[in-house]
């Protein structure tokens, strides 16, 4: 397992920072906005990073093309969600990082014509980031806001170019560790 990106304390404050659109509210009314941008601005794809947000989008009628959670919600194991996938990968992806293995399953995914879930062993947070540099231009890219509700990220070409700028400072980080 090769880490390439590592989180260094000045981006994990940035990061807790929404790096997209905040949709406050209950599981209903942030799904109810939800549907109603994603009618509109029909995105060519959707991706959700984590367990409770991929279990809402699904209870909704609102299915990711790619689906990363690793049966974690707020620091405690859960059951699987049960969530139908054309294809289904496991991956390594500690705390704080982001592996070569999880970007390289990310961005084959989104070049499937699959629905595709990556369950990750570790955490699966900061693979957001990944899943925005990947992801087809202005598709979503959907992740909770613990306490407040999800934040809805447009992969358009200024907030890749954002991601990948934090993640050069992630690659800079580890290498001079």
């Amino acid at each position: 397992m090769t880490v390439s990106y590592i989180l260094t304390p000045d981006l994990r404050r940035k990061l807790k920072e929404p790096i997209g659109t905040l949709i406050q509210g209950s599981f209903a009314e942030t799904m109810k906005r939800l549907k109603d941008i994603t009618e509109r601005e029909k995105p060519p794809s959707i991706i959700s990073v984590g367990d409770t947000v991929s279990k809402n989008l699904v209870k909704n009628s609102i299915f990711p093309q790619l689906t990363i959670i690793d049966n974690i919600v707020m620091r405690k194991s859960i059951l699987p969600i049960p969530l139908t996938a054309g294809k289904t990968t496991h991956v390594k992806n500690p705390p704080g990082t982001i592996t070569e293995e999880a970007r390289a399953a990310i961005e084959e995914a989104l070049k499937s014509n699959n629905r595709v879930k990556i369950v990750v062993d570790g955490e699966e947070d900061l693979l957001t980031l990944a899943a925005v540099l990947y992801a087809p231009e202005n598709s979503f890219v959907i992740y909770g806001q613990p306490y407040k509700g999800i934040v809805v990220i447009k992969a358009t070409p200024e907030k890749k170019a954002e991601v990948a700028r934090i993640l050069k400072a992630m690659e800079t980080a580890r290498k001079t560790k």
